[in-house]
């Protein structure tokens, strides 16, 4: 795969959505709080602290799976912000506990923040492959037929 910034785009596509979770009070309670869905704050948790970010100190994910050091000082908030929640509440206690910790809106919001910067970030990457030719599928013309360039002016 062929991104711009990042040398594990694979490790993004875990992290994105696990970040965009935490932003999400009603993902948390929709998802997470049902017993039939595989989703849960576990699952999250291990995404961004033990297999694609480590969340509590991401600064070795530079260049990996965060783009910039915006990200990796988001990404530390949100970390601290969780493992301040995890010390107040027993590390085995049942999501449902965790989401009324009254210091989860401080998670939420730190997500929430975190969540606007890397899809923002992921948009510009996009961008880039796309001013780059690149074009999906892969093989495809480096310019659609009739396509407006920077040059021309819509009609």
């Amino acid at each position: 795969m062929i991104d711009h910034g990042i040398a594990l785009p694979y490790y993004r596509l875990h992290v994105v959505p696990a970040v965009v979770a935490l932003a999400s009070p009603t993902w948390q309670r929709e998802v997470w709080l049902d017993p039939d869905q595989p989703e849960n704050l576990d699952y999250v948790v291990h995404v961004l602290f033990d297999d694609f970010c480590e969340a509590d100190n991401p600064s070795r994910w530079l260049g990996q799976s965060l783009r910039t050091d915006e990200e990796v000082e988001l990404m530390a908030h949100l970390g601290a912000a969780y493992g301040a929640v995890q010390d107040s509440a027993d590390a085995d206690a049942a999501d449902n506990v965790y989401l009324a910790s009254p210091g989860w809106p401080v998670v939420v919001a730190a997500a929430a923040r975190l969540a606007q910067v890397l899809v923002t970030n992921d948009h510009t990457a996009l961008s880039k492959l796309h001013d780059a030719g690149y074009r999906w599928p892969l093989g495809t013309e480096k310019e659609a037929p009739g396509a407006v360039t920077n040059q021309q002016e819509q009609p």
